[in-house]
């Protein structure tokens, strides 16, 4: 599985879960390839595909 942080670029298409840094999944967001990984609302998110 594939961990992304902010900023970073987006390697497929597709929908990324929103994961906290408690392991939950909080929200999901579309992302394109190639597109930079948008701000998420706590500094320890990360995205999962």
């Amino acid at each position: 599985m594939t961990k992304l942080k902010s900023g970073e670029t987006a390697p497929v298409s597709g929908t990324y879960n929103i994961v906290n840094e408690n392991g939950t999944m909080v929200g999901t967001v579309y992302v394109r390839k190639g597109d930079t990984m948008p701000p998420t609302q706590s500094e320890g998110d990360h995205f999962e595909i």
